[in-house]
């Protein structure tokens, strides 16, 4: 098989407030990818950064007393923090406010300006009087004027994911003020992408996106694609426009540049490859993950800068949807926002990443993380399937056969055979993002295992033929390593436990072809502790509705 180059990476977190567990959904669905990828013997980068740019950094530094540079930087050591804390396996997670995004950014801007796709326009835009501040973005709500939806931001709608310009909002009001701002003109500079609408459709309609996301991007092509606006006035923490005094590239314009940066700076800190192989010229692919609601910029905006300026556009852009709690939308006013710290602070982080496997497709369907059925599936599927394999062998093993493995005996051999044969449908699983799918299987391999056990209760066996006991936990634990192998890329932590007891090395997809025999383990160490509801629920803040 030949082996394959992959650059992934996560939509950047903003560098405004900590990490939580919707942003948690996007990064352990890349991060279990990346971890398959790596297993199977791919060559595969993960890059990530903080979105570091706009007005709400601005503010929100000057509210602390801090620099903007020193509050991004304190948010960015947290943000990395809660991601170490999960297991997300960044290769590097880098900053937008960084040179190598400006210098990239100015690059692109005056590339795209080269091929005539760089228009300026005189615009009319709101201003608040109280603040002194034009609003832009996340500083005006109002009804959307695509679906009349209520109490919507200035630039897209979170119900029907329409993007406008905050003027066209209905009954606008000032999140400063809460007054109705006035209009002031303005020179702003946009980005002509109708110029670029062929080849933006050509990526389209290719094996990029999956069916329910290319038919929502097409919808966009009934009209003449609208000019994009890349600018921003000051006050603005960003990078200046190459040529002006006062304005500043738009977040969304540097941001998705943040990807191409980070990998550049990765490649210079390692000497890994150069980012100009990754992006323009070598057989690396591109795989970005995403959650729908910036869905417009990722397969509109994002594909047409690459475009213009020469680089490669991504082979995948993968997009998932929205984190519910216990059925209702993530609110710090019903108590359902939960913070990836608060979560650590009490929780294993192998069990969430475990939850959501067992819940995310390739779909952009939402996903709910509700307390009870977390409980019971953990309890279920992680302790009572896949961990109670080893605690419940290792006692006979260590106690009463000389922490020995020996030999699999004839009996296993259809039950090896059966779990070893399921190792391209689960690795069609990962590929394809069916999480819940490869976990059906992994535990349904853990099932097969756990009859096996109970067919031979090696418990009562060593009672009367030791060596055959022996044979028995022989097969069951190579059986546990094969599952082991299957969720590796979910539960790393788990199965390094596993590795550890079983004193083996770490485990990859070709140790499926490999026994066990002949081998001394270690005395078994507790891997984890079962949950209960009421404590969970306690320590979460989140009672069941």
């Amino acid at each position: 098989m030949t082996k394959r180059q992959l650059l992934v990476t996560s939509a950047l977190p903003y560098a405004n407030g900590p990490i939580h567990l919707g942003h948690m959904v996007e990064h352990v669905q890349t991060d279990i990818f990346v971890r398959f990828q790596k297993l199977i013997g791919n060559d595969c980068s993960y890059i990530c950064a903080d979105d570091a740019h706009g007005t709400a950094i601005m503010i929100s530094a000057e509210k602390e007393n801090k620099s903007p540079e020193q509050y991004i930087e304190e948010i960015r050591n947290d943000h990395v923090a809660d991601f170490k804390g999960f297991n997300i396996s960044h290769d590097i997670y880098y900053s937008t406010h960084s040179p190598e995004n400006q210098a990239l950014s100015e690059d692109i801007y005056l590339k795209a300006k080269e091929k005539n796709c760089i228009v300026e326009k005189d615009i009319e835009q709101y201003y608040c009087e109280d603040s002194k501040l034009f609003l832009s973005d996340r500083y005006i709500r109002g009804i959307c004027p695509k679906c009349n939806a209520p109490d919507q931001y200035g630039d897209s709608c979170e119900k029907c994911y329409a993007s406008y310009s905050a003027t066209q909002l209905i009954d606008p009001i000032s999140i400063f003020s809460g007054k109705t701002p006035v209009l002031k003109q303005s020179k702003h500079y946009f980005f002509s992408l109708d110029n670029l609408s062929k080849e933006i459709k050509e990526w389209l309609d290719g094996p990029h996106i999956i069916d329910p996301v290319r038919n929502k991007c097409l919808e966009w092509f009934n009209d003449t694609l609208k000019d994009w606006d890349i600018s921003r006035d000051e006050p603005y923490f960003g990078f200046k426009i190459p040529g002006t005094d006062n304005k500043y590239f738009y977040v969304w314009l540097d941001a998705p540049i943040g990807y191409i940066a980070s990998t550049k700076k990765y490649c210079d800190s390692t000497n890994k490859d150069s980012f100009e192989n990754i992006w323009k010229h070598g057989d690396y692919e591109i795989h970005h993950f995403i959650g729908k609601d910036i869905l417009y910029f990722h397969t509109l905006f994002w594909p047409a800068m690459l475009s213009v300026s020469g680089y490669k556009l991504p082979k995948k852009v993968r997009v998932h949807g929205f984190l519910t709690v216990n059925g209702e939308k993530m609110s710090k006013s019903r108590g359902t926002f939960i913070l990836a710290k608060d979560y650590l602070d009490s929780l294993n982080p192998e069990f969430l990443r475990y939850y959501y496997a067992s819940k995310l497709s390739e779909s952009m369907d939402d996903i709910d993380f509700n307390i009870q059925d977390f409980v019971y599936k953990i309890n279920s599927d992680l302790l009572g399937k896949v961990i109670n394999i080893a605690s419940r062998l290792a006692s006979i093993l260590t106690k009463k056969c000389n922490g020995t493995l020996t030999q699999i005996p004839d009996n296993a051999s259809e039950l090896l055979s059966n779990i070893r044969n399921k190792s391209e449908l689960i690795a069609t699983h990962y590929e394809k993002l069916d999480y819940h799918k490869a976990m059906k299987e992994i535990m349904a391999c853990a099932d097969m295992a756990n009859h096996y056990i109970d067919s031979n209760a090696p418990w009562q066996l060593v009672k009367e033929d030791v060596a055959q006991a022996e044979q028995v936990c022989t097969a069951a634990l190579n059986a546990l390593i094969y599952i082991s192998i299957y969720l590796k890329p979910v539960c790393p932590t788990i199965v390094e436990a596993i590795e550890d007891f079983l004193d083996i090395p770490s485990l990859n997809w070709t140790h499926l072809t490999s026994r066990v025999e002949q081998h001394s383990i270690k005395p078994y160490q507790h891997i984890a502790k079962r949950l209960e509801l009421e404590e969970v629920e306690s320590k979460l803040g989140i009672k069941n509705s």
